[in-house]
This record gives structure tokens, C-alpha cells and sequence, in this order.
């Protein structure tokens, strides 16, 4: 494999290194944490966007590459909440029914796509991709404000409605796909029919 051909790993893995650092700074609770944070969380969100169009672009986006990606970026969001939590924990115990709720509904996606495919997700739905735009949102304005109004309100409804549409997505689908874009592309692929994807953010 060519270098440029090992970009695409090497975004998603380093969303991974800066989940652990962002643990590791808020622990350290170093001088300017926010700033540094903030900064790292960005570049996390571009790495999460690039990967998958630079890997279409070259031609080597496959099932493996995209389990990865969906996997790291679980355990990046969770880093990146850990580090918020640990700077800014009241924003945390005053919303912690609708945290729970959520993650919740996260789990619950797993259970479903483990006891029928016994594979995590992967469907990088449309859904799923606002969502993560609203979850970046709202931790970015946690950790620069240590609170979240609107912003928040939106990413936890919008939230429960791409969970919900994902767990559609698996009871629908007759085996395991990635890269579903919606619950009407499920019901296409259950039919045996193919799909169309959007040569940027899918497939």
C-alpha cells in the first residue's frame, strides 16, 4: 500500500490519539485547556470528514475501513464528552436524564445490530452525520462555555430520531450493509434493489 493510500487509517487513528490527549490535558487541568481543546475537537471532526472522502477518492473504501471508522469515532465522541465532563461536570449532572436517555439509545443500536448481524453498525446515515454536526456543536460550546441551551435541545432530539431511524435501518435490512443513507434506502436494499450514494459521504 502506497503512502497516500494510508492516509485515510491515518485520520482515523488519529482521532483516537486525540481522544486519549483530550482525557489526559483535562485530567492534567493544564493552562488554556479550552483553547487546546477546542482546537484538537475541530481537527477530530475534519479527520472524521476527510478520511472517508479521500479513502472514495482513492479508491479503497471498503467494509473493513468503514467498521473502523464508525468504531474510532464512537470512542472519540466518548473521550471527547469524558474530557467535557471532567472539565465542566455541572452541565453534566443538570442534564443527566437526557444524557442517559441518549446514550440509551446508543447502546440500544449496538444490542439490536449485534444480536442480528453480530457486527457493530455501521451505516453512516444521513441522520447520523447531522447529528454528529450537532454533538460536536454542543460539546464545543460546552467545553469554551460550560453550558449548552438550544444547542443541546437540538442535538438530544435529533439525536433520538437518527437512533431511532438506525435502529429501523437494522431490523429492515435482510443482511449487514454499511453505508445505508436512510430508512427508505433500507427498504430499497431489503428489496434486493440497488441504491444510489452520495460519492462524497457514502460508500
Amino acid at each position: 500500500m502506497s503512502l497516500k493510500h494510508k492516509i485515510p487509517i491515518a485520520l482515523i487513528l488519529s482521532r483516537l490519539v486525540i481522544g486519549f490527549v483530550l482525557i489526559m490535558l483535562s485530567l492534567l487541568d493544564i493552562a488554556h485547556f479550552k483553547w487546546i481543546a477546542l482546537t484538537l475537537v475541530s481537527f477530530g471532526l475534519l479527520s472524521d470528514i476527510f478520511d472517508g472522502i479521500i479513502a472514495r477518492k482513492l479508491n479503497i473504501s471498503n467494509q473493513k475501513l468503514r467498521r473502523l471508522d464508525s468504531s474510532v469515532d464512537q470512542v472519540f465522541f466518548i473521550c471527547t464528552a469524558i474530557a467535557a465532563y471532567l472539565h465542566c461536570p455541572a452541565f453534566f449532572s443538570d442534564n443527566f436524564l437526557k444524557i442517559g436517555i441518549l446514550l440509551g439509545f446508543e447502546a440500544l443500536c449496538y444490542i439490536v445490530s449485534f444480536v442480528k448481524f453480530r457486527k457493530e453498525i455501521a451505516t453512516h446515515s444521513i441522520g447520523a452525520k447531522i447529528w454528529t454536526l450537532f454533538l460536536f456543536a454542543t460539546l464545543v460550546q460546552v467545553i469554551a462555555q460550560c453550558r449548552s441551551g438550544i444547542v443541546f435541545e437540538l442535538c438530544f432530539w435529533i439525536g433520538l430520531v437518527s437512533r431511532a431511524e438506525i435502529i429501523a435501518i437494522i431490523l429492515v435490512l435482510k443482511k449487514w450493509t454499511n453505508d445505508v443513507p436512510s430508512i427508505v434506502h433500507a427498504f430499497q436494499l431489503r428489496k434486493d434493489k440497488p441504491i444510489k450514494r452520495n460519492k462524497l459521504f457514502n460508500g
